[in-house]
């Protein structure tokens, strides 16, 4: 299909080809985080010829708002027949596991502009801080689909917004998506400084060093609470998948039961804990407060 690998080649993260065994993760797991445009096409269909480039081209320009995912019907029949695809090309849009617009045939660069305007709604350049505190405020409340919209719409606004790169990252973060935290959190020009930033780029430090599997870690606690090595690498394995309470907790209790153990190695890991979570975090807070409470009893 004219125009396809070149352009999915050269955007990866936007832009990708699914199949009938990936079509779960690409479209309904990915939707859950940020909308996901599908292309059904064929090699052998004229109009899909002139609508894929031009929907990429749209995606593009959204700048992150969307992703789009590319599906061969002649490949992959299956998910096109579970979808009822019945003549190519056919696109529709998922929002959170789900098929919420949709359209048929090859349609002008206006109609698919105002396609991927509803399904990211881009709010006036006045509202960028808008967007922002609505976007901090849907990932405080859990809400990654949400949170990752706003600071998608954000960053269409301003693409440098350091703020709207950081709270993207941890979106994916959050998603468990690490591969893709890493990309958006290398959008941040070079040099660039800001608490949520170096917060993210440190949870993916965690997540580099994080351990595998942590099945052995708990066997070996089970057999020995006091096994102070074996809880402090359950701890980094708990942070590096993001449940940083949990691994707070982990770190806590080894403080407890000896605060100079190894050189304070569960104190070194604690603040790198309490630097990805970011300093508004609750995980914060909270273990703070329990960290003041265990130093000056």
């Amino acid at each position: 299909m004219l125009g396809e690998t070149s352009v999915a080649a050269s955007s990866p993260d936007l832009i990708k080809d699914s199949t009938d065994a990936t079509f779960m993760a690409d479209v309904i797991d990915a939707s859950r985080v940020q909308p996901v445009i599908v292309d059904f096409w064929a090699t052998w269909c004229g109009p899909c010829k002139q609508l894929g480039p031009a929907l990429e081209k749209a995606v593009m320009a959204a700048k992150g708002a969307v992703r789009l995912v590319k599906v061969d019907v002649d490949k992959n029949p299956r998910i096109a027949a579970q979808l009822r695809v019945q003549s190519i090309p056919t696109v529709y849009a998922f929002v959170d596991g789900q098929p919420v617009d949709g359209f048929t045939g090859a349609v002008p660069d206006s109609q698919l502009k105002a396609f991927i305007d509803r399904l990211s709604g881009p709010p006036a350049p006045s509202d960028l801080e808008e967007v922002l505190a609505l976007a901090a405020e849907s990932l405080g409340l859990g809400d990654i689909g949400g949170a990752a919209q706003a600071y998608a719409q954000a960053l269409q606004l301003d693409p440098e917004n350091l703020k709207a790169i950081a709270g993207l990252a941890r979106c994916y973060l959050a998603g468990g998506d690490v591969e893709r935290a890493r990309e958006v959190a290398a959008m941040a020009p070079e040099g660039a400084k800001d608490a949520e930033l170096d917060g993210v780029r440190a949870a993916l430090a965690l997540a580099a060093e994080a351990p595998a599997d942590l099945a052995p870690f708990e066997h070996r606690l089970a057999m020995d609470a006091n096994d102070h090595a074996a809880r402090l690498d359950l701890a980094r394995g708990l942070a590096g998948r993001g449940r940083l309470d949990e691994a707070v907790d982990q770190l806590l209790q080894v403080i407890e039961a000896d605060r100079d153990w190894n050189d304070g190695a569960a104190r070194a890991q604690l603040l790198k804990v309490f630097e990805a979570a970011g300093p508004g975090s609750e995980a914060v807070r909270r273990g703070r407060r329990r960290l003041s409470s265990i130093l000056f009893s």
